[in-house]
């Protein structure tokens, strides 16, 4: 088993992002092949892992995926690799509602993954063994292997966390001052993606490298904290590579995917599912270029409102709407959702862009977060990506809302989450499904988006 560590902080806000892309920029410096990993429903976090590690990162979630998906997911994840890192989300602990659920901690103990815990430190001494104290002791599956002790003020400082840290004996892996000039932008979604930013990846790198004991991190390993995850990661990696690919009765199909700086939210195990089921992915920019020859279309999340004006003044939005009154199956995710309807109006109301106009409704920014939070829910309605009778589970996040004409037809009930109008989601209309659900393929069963694709394609 290669070296593997879960990166989890206190809370929110401690740090831990920083130190996870310094500890990737420093490893892959030292040219080690580093599989990166988030827990969570994020995109914004993988992007900047993948901008650093050269190979995407797989996202890792209880939730969406159940434990066993986690752990096929990490042992695909970990294929070629020589170092396994993991970023946390949120504190260690938290998850869904007042459960452990799509927590970092159910992650550790899916996999057996040591913790390495990060400590904002600014203005305690003895205190932060209590904290450490108190999360080493929550919950005795999860193995704390090291801590990460951020915004030092002073070799004093150190020297008073240190003495009072000691009779814990966890192992302080880092110890970083306060860098002011380390932060990373952010804008009303998260940070700004990892293509969009410019990390300069030698002072990430010389900072770690100057404040961690890398060579410690590395020698952390994957100690089993729950009996059964080195039996279950060994099976889950069993499975992974015995997978089998379905009989493609038809042949193949294509399935064009759009994936620029308007749309960039996507699951890196998504493409992959597609293609196993039989499906050639081919990516263009809704911005700059045509629709694709394709049997099907898929738009995934991001930020169109940020690009309006040339996704309004773009040809392809015309294509799109004219191949959804021909029958194309469609499937759009949030931002998707939103380019398939009529327009998007500002925020402030003084700017109308039109979009594809496929699904009947506007899409109107607001100033605040209108749905965040983990979603389920039944399909109820007949539409070309899901089958009715379903259960599906995703992941919301959006500061927009809709006005929906009255006749708009719906193909999901929510049971948890806001949706579109009250509990549904799922606008349909012609063979085209939008949702403000961003949903996992590992469990959302799209085999019947990829069968009408080539339903499609054989006319």
């Amino acid at each position: 088993m290669i070296p593997c560590v879960l990166v989890a902080g206190t809370s929110s806000g401690v740090g831990k992002t920083t130190v996870v892309l310094g500890m990737m920029a420093a490893l892959r410096r030292r040219g080690l092949v580093v599989a990166p990993f988030k827990v969570g429903p994020d995109f914004i976090d993988p992007s900047h892992h993948a901008a650093i590690c050269g190979r995407p990162s797989r996202n890792l979630d209880t939730f969406m995926m159940g434990r066993d998906g986690v752990r096929r997911s990490f042992a695909r994840g970990v294929e070629g690799a020589d170092v396994a890192v993991i970023e946390g989300v949120m504190g260690l602990y938290d998850g869904l509602d007042a459960t452990d659920v799509a927590s970092s901690a159910s992650v550790a103990k899916a996999l057996g993954a040591p913790v390495l815990l990060v400590m904002n430190v600014h203005g305690t001494s003895r205190s932060a063994a209590a904290m450490a104290l108190g999360y080493r002791s929550y919950d005795p599956g999860v193995k704390i292997s090291g801590l990460v002790l951020n915004r030092v003020g002073s070799d004093r400082h150190r020297g008073l966390l240190e003495e009072a840290l000691a009779p814990l004996g966890i192992p302080i892996l880092a110890s970083l001052p306060r860098r002011g000039e380390i932060a990373l932008p952010s804008r009303h979604l998260g940070l700004l993606m990892g293509f969009e930013s410019r990390h300069d990846l030698d002072a990430l790198a010389d900072f770690l490298e100057e404040n961690a004991d890398l060579d410690g991190i590395l020698e952390l390993g994957c100690d089993v904290a729950e009996p059964e995850a080195q039996v279950a990661q060994a099976q889950a990696a069993q499975e992974a590579e015995t997978e089998t690919v379905p009989d493609l009765e038809g042949g193949r199909i294509r399935i064009a995917v759009g994936y620029d700086e308007a749309f960039c939210f996507y699951y890196a195990e998504n493409f992959e599912i597609l293609r196993k089921l039989g499906a050639e992915i081919e990516f263009f920019s809704p911005i700059r270029d045509p629709l694709p020859e394709a049997d099907g279309l898929y738009l995934g999340g991001g930020y169109p409102e940020l690009y309006s004006r040339e996704l309004e003044e773009s040809p392809t939005r015309h294509e799109i709407k004219k191949a959804a009154g021909d029958g194309m199956p469609i499937y759009g995710e949030c931002g998707g959702l939103m380019y398939l309807c009529e327009s998007v109006v500002s925020k402030d109301g003084d700017s109308e862009k039109k979009m594809a106009g496929v699904l009947p409704a506007t899409t109107a920014m607001t100033g605040r977060l209108q749905a965040l939070g983990y979603v389920e829910g039944d399909v109820v309605a007949e539409n070309p990506v899901v089958a009715r009778g379903s259960v599906i589970r995703g992941h919301e996040f959006h500061y927009s809302k809709m006005d929906c004409a009255r006749d708009a037809r719906f193909a999901y009930r929510f049971r948890r989450g806001k949706g579109i109008v009250g509990d549904r989601d799922g606008l349909v209309e012609h063979e085209t499904l939008g949702s403000y659900l961003h949903t996992h393929f590992s469990t959302f069963p799209v085999e019947r988006f990829v069968a009408n694709c080539r339903r499609y394609g054989r006319r």
